[in-house]
């Protein structure tokens, strides 16, 4: 009895395999570029909080037939009228193995699942950067990749994909 317990297991697991696996490698800063032209005079206390611009954006590249390196670049400009009170930019990348998934679906994993998972490791960089850059530091608020990569294709004329 305990035999056919193993069996099924074993056979349980290789049907796991069989099915699409995402798994973070790694993740890392690849660059990431703080400036305050102004200062001192940009972190006087009696000015009001900067107006921020932001940018985002996301790229994948295949390393290998399963591995993907998704970077997520994030621009942020702040500020004070027409005084910069800072410039943000930063390239947060990570590696992805991404196994089993239909051909039709490895750009919505590279475009909207990968990039949401490593968001709040990037989030925080830019927050720890702007604290330390003597600002308040800037709470990036949750960013929505399904509707970014939903405009893209429209942008791109692709209205199936929209």
């Amino acid at each position: 009895m305990a035999e056919n317990g193993s069996e099924e297991a074993v056979a349980g697991t290789e049907a796991q395999d069989e099915g699409p696996m995402l798994s973070i490698i790694t993740q890392y800063i690849k660059d990431l570029s703080f400036e305050n032209p102004n200062a001192p005079a940009s972190l006087n206390p009696e000015l009001p909080p900067p107006s921020v611009e932001l940018g985002v954006n996301v790229q994948a590249k295949a390393l290998t037939e399963e591995n993907y390196e998704i970077e997520l670049r994030i621009q942020a400009t702040a500020k004070h009228g027409e005084e910069t009170a800072f410039i943000l930019e930063l390239v947060y990348g990570g590696m992805f193995l991404l196994r089993n998934f239909p051909a039709d679906a490895l750009e919505v994993m590279c475009m909207i699942e990968c990039p949401r998972l490593i968001f709040p490791f990037a989030r925080r960089v830019v927050s720890d950067a702007t604290r330390d850059g003597g600002f308040s530091p800037l709470q990036l608020d949750p960013i929505d990749f399904a509707g970014l990569f939903a405009a893209h294709k429209a942008q791109q004329g692709e209205p199936g994909n929209a």
